[in-house]
């Protein structure tokens, strides 16, 4: 079997087309279908299912797919362990995370990885949207809530609580309402309703039944920003909004929580560079657990 095959057709399992696989290549499509089909000769089996929208693995291709990733996570280990202890923490590792974990909790923190691996580089993409291990869109996600599919090693990162807040001005404006039935005489801030990533974010009906937002922003250090300029009264990250003197808690006795989770993909569970930033997210989230709780 040749190798190079196998890690195209690698990228064409993880992404379920010819067309997207052939974009993360940067190989011709028709030369990418003649490699996989030369894979499927070889190996005596067929391996996908063409259609015109994409295409599906067969038990066949999900077992040597399965197989593939752990050779390739071997390989990584391996080229890893020839290198001394230092210098093996070496190369590129991306972090996805909501916008509110990445930009209001973790960018702040990453000079103190930077100091004691300076051989390692860090993408961090905080952005509000899911991210697909599977496809290597990430090498670590933080997660809203525990994943439910895929191989993926999770661990519970924490539990954190999220409040209503709005500026000082907005209030002496519109006044402070003293019960929950009132925020429906306000002018709220809320998520775009079909850009949710997750149903764990659709929590504006916990503090009123009938919310609807004003003002629809798709993320959460978004909306924080429109309720410090006066727009309303948003839903917000206590971790992030307590910290904010430009806002001011809005029936601070109700309270919902959420949990952030830590997932990698099995097959990237052993590199030494995906270990050395897990255990920094860890550790770095036990030392400020306060700030969240």
């Amino acid at each position: 079997m040749n190798w190079d095959d196998a890690r195209l057709f690698l990228a064409v399992g993880r992404h379920g087309q010819f067309l997207a696989a052939s974009r993360y290549l940067g190989v011709n499509q028709a030369t990418l279908s003649r490699r996989v089909s030369a894979l499927e000769k070889a190996v005596g089996s067929k391996l996908l299912v063409r259609r015109t929208n994409g295409c599906e693995l067969t038990d066949a291709g999900k077992k040597l797919l399965t197989s593939l990733e752990r050779a390739e996570s071997e390989i990584l280990v391996g080229l890893e362990g020839m290198s001394d202890s230092d210098a093996r923490v070496s190369g590129t590792v991306r972090i996805g995370a909501p916008d509110g974990f990445g930009v209001g909790f973790l960018a702040p923190r990453l000079f103190a990885f930077e100091a004691s691996y300076p051989n390692l580089k860090i993408e961090l993409v905080p952005v509000p949207r899911s991210f697909s291990l599977s496809l290597r869109e990430a090498d670590i996600a933080i997660m809203v809530g525990r994943p439910e599919k895929g191989r993926l090693v999770a661990r519970k990162l924490i539990d954190y609580s999220l409040g209503l807040y709005a500026a000082p001005t907005y209030l002496d404006r519109m006044g402070r309402p003293s019960e929950r039935a009132e925020l429906a005489n306000h002018k709220l801030i809320g998520f775009v309703d079909d850009l949710m990533y997750t149903p764990s974010l659709d929590y504006t009906h916990e503090f009123l039944r009938n919310w609807r937002s004003d003002l629809a922003i798709s993320s959460a250090a978004g909306q924080l920003e429109a309720a410090k300029g006066g727009a309303g009264i948003a839903i917000l990250h206590d971790y992030l909004a307590q910290r904010e003197p430009g806002l001011e808690p809005v029936l601070p006795e109700h309270k919902i929580e959420r949990s952030y989770w830590l997932a990698v993909h099995e097959s990237q569970r052993d590199l030494a560079r995906v270990s050395a930033v897990t255990k920094f997210l860890v550790d770095l989230v036990k030392d400020e657990r306060s700030l969240f709780i």
